[in-house]
């Protein structure tokens, strides 16, 4: 399990689906490397209190690079930490303290406050400011002899080029960073970055996607036999039903519905194993037209073809036609997903002027951290009282909605210890882990606050130790579809970077 788990905003969990030879895209690498995760949480117990950053991230005062003033300048703070400001900044973006780091921006030397900006309007979304501010400072960069400072730089301005779809920049940037810093990836950053790595070259050539406007509509969805949400689109007018998995960083589409659809494959191939964990060829394609639900439009759709074969699910005889991932997703505008298998999607361009209240502003900010998705979610004084909403107090959560599982984390437990002195222990085993069986309590009632609006959702799994990933082990939990099933209805809203859920 890595930071992959969690990019996700809609779909149930894979259930019956677990026991099948492959797995579809981002959940089967979830599980994956699950398993890798086993024995190691086993070894990690220490504990985190509230504001402690990362340890791993944490260089011993002694080990403190010393830059030219730029991009990685170092400001000593004097603290008895020993922690000079741009480490402790470093900490802070890895921690997902995103608005702690905005607030000391104006204390900072200009290059230094622009880096960090950009890499804040990455994780905001505000991909054209990201590229504004960091792209001009790349070569400074290169210069500075951080290399901590260019990954975080050189990974951003990346993941801002594909998320824009503009795959020739992607695929170069994409390129640079691995030439330039592989040696400094760890094992899970290169998983992360083999798919564009290896992907965006068969699409360089290819120009960005665009959606017609469209006013908002509701669509009714269905479940397949993996748990996963499928979703009506029309391939270039031809009808078909594709499942909706948001921790795919791509589009797919199966070889026989690209055949069908007429569409041209590269000649190129790629081959990939962190989609199945098994070596798979991929070629791609471009669909002219897409149509999701007869309704919303979309042009010059990129996608990457798989043989059927690799997502075929012989137990449930389900085979997998085509993935809408992330690009389609942030396309759609803002999502609503109801406890009556309906969608509601507020497109970005509307035929007809939006009404005020169509823009979500209220709830919780959430952010793009690599491929999670992490919302601010805020603290109730007591259970079910609005007006005890500890403003300001937010704790970062992962919102896995493709997972099957919510568990709060050690991080959660060491605020929360005392409620659970007369508490049974009992041992929870995530899916993926065969071995590894953690301590854990059971949270009967846990409140939260999405802004203005009071969630209680129940009988969480409370763990006591970390489970030794550092991008789960930062957050306060990882909110899965069960505990998203508890809401009669959240939203998305990619327009706006706002997370809002109703209760039922």
């Amino acid at each position: 399990m890595n930071s992959r788990t969690g990019c996700a905003a809609l779909g149930p969990a894979l259930h019956s689906g677990l026991a099948e030879k492959s797995l579809p895209l981002g959940l089967f690498r979830r599980v994956f490397r699950a398993a890798c995760l086993a024995a190691a949480f086993l070894l990690t117990v220490s504990l985190r209190a509230q504001d402690r950053p990362p340890q791993s991230v944490i260089p011993a005062a002694s080990q403190v690079p010393q830059v030219p003033t730029g991009v990685g300048t170092q400001l000593q703070t004097g603290t008895s930490s020993g922690i000079d400001t741009d480490t402790r900044l470093k900490n802070l973006l890895a921690d997902h303290q995103f608005l702690r780091v905005a607030a000391e921006l104006d204390k900072l030397p200009a290059s230094q406050a622009q880096f960090y900006r950009g890499i804040l309007a990455n994780r905001s979304n505000d991909l054209q400011q990201s590229i504004a501010l960091l792209a001009p400072l790349a070569e400074q960069a290169a210069l500075a002899a951080d290399p901590e400072s260019e990954k975080l730089l050189r990974k951003a301005l990346a993941e801002d080029y594909l998320r824009l779809g503009d795959w020739a920049k992607a695929a170069q940037a994409y390129q640079t960073l691995d030439a330039r810093l592989h040696g400094q990836l760890s094992t899970d950053e290169q998983d992360e970055i083999e798919l564009p790595l290896k992907l965006l070259p068969l699409a360089k050539d290819h120009p960005p996607m665009t959606v017609e406007p469209c006013d908002p509509f509701k669509l009714q969805v269905s479940t397949n036999p993996l748990g996963l949400v499928d979703i009506p689109v029309f391939v270039d007018a031809r009808p078909r039903t594709w499942m909706l998995d948001p921790t795919a960083p791509f589009n797919l589409i199966a070889r026989s519905t690209a055949k069908e659809a007429g569409l041209k494959l590269s000649l190129d191939t790629a081959a990939i194993h962190t989609l199945t964990g098994r070596s798979i060829q991929v070629r791609s394609t471009l669909i002219p037209r897409l149509t999701v639900g007869g309704q919303l439009t979309f042009r010059n759709v990129t996608a990457f073809v798989y043989d059927d074969a690799d997502f075929a699910f012989s137990r449930s005889g389900y085979r997998v036609e085509g993935v809408l991932g992330l690009p389609a997703l942030m396309g759609l505008g803002s999502l609503t997903m109801n406890a009556d298998s309906t969608i509601e999607i507020h497109p970005a361009k509307q035929l007809d002027p939006q009404a005020k209240d169509d823009r979500l502003t209220v709830g919780a900010p959430f952010y793009l951290d690599g491929e999670q998705l992490v919302v601010a979610l805020g603290r109730q004084h007591s259970p079910g009282d609005p007006a005890g909403l500890a403003a300001g107090d937010d704790r970062m959560y992962v919102v896995d909605a493709a997972g099957q599982q919510t568990y709060l984390t050690s991080r959660y437990f060491d605020e929360h210890a005392a409620e659970f002195n007369n508490q049974k222990v009992e041992l929870f085993s995530q899916a993926g882990q065969p071995a590894a069986a953690q301590a854990s309590y059971v949270a009967e009632t846990v409140p939260f606050a999405a802004g203005p609006a009071a969630i209680d959702l129940h009988f969480l799994r409370v763990l006591t130790q970390p489970i030794g990933s550092a991008a789960l082990d930062d957050v306060y939990g990882v909110l899965g579809v069960d505990a998203l099933q508890q809401l009669k209805s959240y939203t998305f809203d990619y327009r706006t970077m706002r997370f809002s859920a109703t209760a039922q």
